[in-house]
Formats: C-alpha cells, structure tokens, sequence
C-alpha cells in the first residue's frame, strides 16, 4: 500500500456512515421492558444504588472534614483549633490585632510551602513586631 492509497482511504472515512442497523428500535424495545423509568427501583442491581450513593457522601464529607482539619491553625502557628486569637479591650485597637493575626497565620502557611523564602521570613518577623507593638500600646492603654 503506498501513500495515495493512504489518502484515498483517509477520505473515505470523512464520509457518513450508515449503521447497518436501526439501533433506535433497541434502544426502543429496551424503554419499553423496563418500563420506562430512568431509576429502574425494582430491577435487579438496583438495591447497591443507595448503598453506592452512601459510600459516596461518606466519602464526600470525609474528604471536607479533611480538608476543613488540614486548615486549622495548629498550636505551631501560636493559637490552637480551640482558642481564640489575642483581642484587645479597646476596640480601636481589636480591628488591627485581627487582622495582623491573620497576616501572620497567611505568612506562615505560605512559609510552610516556601520555607527558604526569606522576603516570607521578614514579612512574618515585622509582622510580629507589629503584634507586639500593638500588645504594648494595649497595655499603656490599660
């Protein structure tokens, strides 16, 4: 075979084909034996259906449950799953603690990625300066 021959059947195939036969009336006659439902509850097999879809959302939430754990801060990151960041009293001050809290747990995931990075280690050193800073303006302020 040489590559004309090649050619002439690659076009060949670009033209539509005909099945040989009709395969609506099987697929017909098969809506009809079982009765039409898109479920099929009664049929055999059907009974490993629920139990699959309970496997499923087992698995689904055991997957989020995971994913929700790994996120949690861990005593490493200086505030437990169960307690609550530093809040200062005055509450001109509470709105900075929060959110330099939450820069310093951002920065130290990131440096849980990176650990050689050190423009990530001075950003989460001057941002616990800032903490402490901020826990002694709260401590003059009484």
């Amino acid at each position: 075979m040489n590559e004309f021959e090649w050619r002439r059947q690659l076009r060949a195939l670009h033209q539509p084909l005909q099945p040989q036969r009709d395969l609506w009336l099987a697929i017909d006659a098969s809506l009809d034996t079982t009765g039409g439902s898109a479920n099929n509850v009664g049929q055999p097999g059907s009974a490993r259906r629920p139990w699959l879809l309970g496997v499923g959302l087992a698995a689904s939430l055991l997957l989020a449950g995971g994913i929700g754990w790994h996120l949690l801060p861990t005593p490493a990151t200086g505030t437990s799953a169960g307690s609550t960041p530093w809040k200062p009293a005055d509450p001109r001050l509470a709105g900075a603690a929060i959110e330099l809290d939450s820069a310093r747990l951002e920065l130290q995931m990131a440096l849980r990625q990176a650990p050689a990075s050190s423009a990530l280690q001075r950003l989460l050193t001057r941002t616990e300066r800032q903490q402490a800073q901020l826990r002694h303006l709260a401590n003059e302020a009484g």
